[in-house]
């Protein structure tokens, strides 16, 4: 019997590199990889479900199957996890000196599903006490014009966003013309190092460990989704995925681990990865659902909250009951 051909778009992470280049191989699957930019695999996957296995945003997922629109299905493998207190901008000395100066204020976002934002704004609700109604939000494209959103969120009660089309997120915070950004994209002053955009917490780590140790949720940005018609026809791709990419991530963290040479470009690497064990545990980038169980949730919980689903999804609508369960010896 011959292997499947399938086509995957992701993006480039050490964590993946070896399924996208062929030292692990998916049992029964020939794979046509590419390594290209997130904003690119998102956008083509929603448009055009160019490709039979592809990243794509938790936020964005999770409205899909709140409409039952979802041409795909996920298998819980998370390639990127980014806490996102890091993602608040604003203008040195300007209005907003902590969270609490928000409300009321001009806060720009790229989309209102953007998985990041979801998080973020969840940080600010819970955490801060901040009411998201309280909030005039401004949504444009964070360094480019015409950014639009991709899906429809049934926005809370008091919250409204404003649209702007002809000018950039980036521009309107360095011309005063609102207050703050929150994105997972930086936007470009900040990194040309204009002294017009500063992050609000330039100590985010100890605000995101902290956050880590009060609720245990260690943000899910991106799921691993299959089309429809690969999963309808080959229900075994969702499990021999999922072992491949388990063994390719951990391939990774034993060459993280390693103090013998260096596996990535940054000095003292051996030392983030047992410092992340120190604050996360030992399995600190854990894959499945149980294990992730208590962040699908409370990011499920969000989404719900903020409308970008339209009613309450559970964390076992997302996954093929392939993955659900495993075998025992």
């Amino acid at each position: 019997m011959s292997n499947i051909q399938l086509s995957m778009a992701i993006g480039r992470y050490d964590h993946v590199a070896d399924v996208v280049n062929g030292r692990v191989r998916p049992e029964g699957i020939d794979l046509t990889a590419m390594e290209l930019p997130i904003e690119e695999i998102f956008f083509r996957t929603f448009s055009f479900g160019e490709w039979d296995i592809s990243e794509f945003s938790m936020a964005k997922y999770v409205s899909l199957v709140g409409m039952a629109t979802a041409p795909f299905r996920a298998i819980p493998v998370f390639p990127s996890r980014v806490f996102r207190q890091s993602a608040f901008y604003v203008a040195p000395g300007g209005p907003i000196r902590g969270p609490e100066d928000m409300a009321g204020r001009r806060i720009g976002v790229p989309e209102w599903a953007q998985t990041a934002g979801v998080y973020a704004r969840a940080f600010l609700q819970h955490q801060c006490g901040v009411r998201l109604a309280d909030i005039h939000w401004v949504q444009a494209g964070v360094n480019q014009v015409g950014r639009h959103e991709k899906v429809n969120p049934s926005l809370p009660a008091g919250v409204r966003i404003e649209q702007v089309h002809d000018r950039s997120l980036n521009d309107l915070l360095l011309a005063g013309d609102i207050d703050g950004i929150i994105s997972a994209r930086e936007p470009a002053g900040f990194v040309a190092g204009d002294p017009g955009i500063v992050r609000l917490w330039p100590d985010y780590r100890s605000i995101e460990e902290g956050y880590y140790r009060e609720t245990g949720v260690f943000p899910i940005m991106h799921a691993i989704v299959i089309n429809n018609a690969t999963l309808d026809r080959y229900p075994w791709v969702a499990m021999n995925l999922l072992r491949a990419f388990e063994e390719a991530k951990a391939n990774s963290l034993r060459r993280l681990s390693s103090i013998v040479n260096s596996s990535v470009a940054i000095p003292w690497a051996q030392e983030a990865y047992h410092r992340a064990q120190t604050v996360l545990g030992e399995d600190f980038w854990p894959y499945g659902i149980e294990a992730n169980r208590r962040t699908l949730e409370a990011f499920l919980q969000y989404c719900g909250e903020q409308g970008v689903t339209q009613r309450t999804v559970s964390v076992e609508e997302l996954f093929p009951r392939e993955v659900t369960k495993a075998f025992r010896v």
